[in-house]
């Protein structure tokens, strides 16, 4: 849920100020099937408890309640209840909920090693992947039942408004989870056929024929893969194989065998293996026409080789989302059009076309033509319009929504001090 920054009485007031004008003057669409939402909020106060419960019965009385509450995170739910203001569960009687995935930069692989700008952008990547491939290719979704959002914050996410979902049980939304995750995919999933290699003639090298401690067997079978246009899992795992061999094809056998090793065989095998593919041509073989095979006398077998490849190559292809946010049928979601609390960015509804060119330090901005002084609190470096640097104890005066963001993320303090 939200993530705040503590702020002094002074930030909080200025902070809130600029939130009220906000909602005062923007017009932000309500969610569909309004009054059979929950809306929930963080107030800017110092409470630390959610305001639940809330039940609004049209369009106007939804835009009295963000210029009343003015809240510094604002939440509805994608639930749809016969009464959604009743305290308790039981008593809202569940009638259906939107399938809703949420990816957020804490959920990739190596975000930690990322500054918050690189964390943005790889998400965007990821997003993309699971509405192209998952949603739309593998469910059937409708891109017209499907809305995307920046949530202000880390991340997207996703809202299928589908009837085909919306009944979905708990346990039913964990397995289209776990298929996008793909939990139990097994690795030879993408093999089409598997044939014995009757050109080498060889099916068992001699017991002495043993090479960096390793003994060495012909290769009697080649492995066909699924073509890459193929449906689900079988084209996923193609492309994801083909996608990691030019990746070492262009970086080299120290490349693979690192990778390869990392996966978990010997390094001697390891080695011979990224002989086989970048001296002896398995490699273009893969790439070109999906077929793994090796020469005879290679360490192995190609089941063996797919089994250590495919789990490297789903590192780049498996969707990542927040499991508990799509399998809980009564989760709370950032509302679209808001500010986010944390950031005071804002949380932008898209369509698909637009996501690859949104820019959220340029198109999730408020607009706001005045400026604020600030003193850093911490080293900043971002890409706003026109790039935002400082040091700590340095001071500069910048765009409001700008100064905003850097005030909610402890970034930076109101400028001058009070004395």
């Amino acid at each position: 849920m939200a993530r705040t920054v503590p702020l002094d009485d002074r930030t909080l007031a200025w902070v809130r100020d600029r939130f009220r004008e906000y909602y005062a003057a923007t017009p932000i669409e309500p969610p569909t099937r309004l009054t059979r939402r929950e809306f929930a909020s963080f107030p800017f106060s110092t409470e630390t408890m959610m305001r639940r419960h809330a039940s609004l019965r049209d369009a106007a009385e939804f835009r009295s309640y963000l210029t009343h509450e003015a809240p510094r995170h604002v939440y509805y739910s994608s639930a749809y209840y016969r009464h959604p203001a009743a305290p308790t569960m039981a008593a809202k009687e569940w009638l259906g909920a939107d399938l809703v995935f949420d990816l957020d930069a804490d959920h990739l692989r190596g975000a930690e090693a990322l500054g918050y700008a690189d964390q943005l952008r790889r998400v965007k990547e990821r997003v993309l992947a699971l509405v192209d491939d998952f949603l739309f290719r593998d469910f059937g979704v409708d891109p017209a039942a499907t809305a995307l959002v920046f949530s202000g914050g880390r991340g997207y996410h996703v809202h299928v408004r589908d009837d085909r979902f919306t009944g979905l049980s708990s346990p039913e939304r964990r397995e289209l989870v776990d298929y996008v995750l793909g939990t139990g995919i097994d690795p030879l999933r993408g093999v089409d056929t598997l044939r014995a290699d009757v050109r080498s003639g060889a099916t068992v090298a001699p017991a002495d024929d043993v090479v960096g401690g390793e003994t060495l067997r012909p290769g009697p079978r080649t492995i066909s893969l699924a073509p890459v246009e193929a449906p689900g899992w079988r084209g996923r795992t193609t492309r994801a194989v083909q996608s990691v061999v030019a990746r070492w094809e262009a970086e080299g056998a120290a490349s693979a065998t690192a990778d390869l090793v990392a996966s978990g065989v010997p390094p001697a095998r390891a080695r011979r293996w990224a002989s086989e593919l970048l001296e002896h041509g398995a490699a273009a073989r893969i790439r070109e026409s999906g077929t793994v095979s090796f020469r005879p006398r290679t360490p192995g077998t190609v089941e063996e080789f797919l089994s250590a490849l495919v789990p490297r190559a789903r590192i780049d292809v498996e969707g990542e989302t927040d499991a508990p946010v799509t399998t809980d049928i009564h989760r709370l979601i950032r509302l679209p059009g808001s500010r986010h609390g944390g950031t005071g960015l804002r949380v932008v509804p898209l369509e698909r076309d637009a996501v690859p060119t949104f820019d959220p330090f340029r198109d999730a901005l408020v607009a706001d033509g005045g400026t604020t002084a600030v003193e850093f609190t911490a080293e900043v470096d971002y890409p706003f319009p026109g790039g935002v640097r400082g040091r700590p104890g340095s001071s500069d005066e910048l765009p409001t929504p700008v100064a905003t963001f850097l005030l909610l993320r402890g970034e930076a303090a109101l400028w001058p001090s009070p004395a």
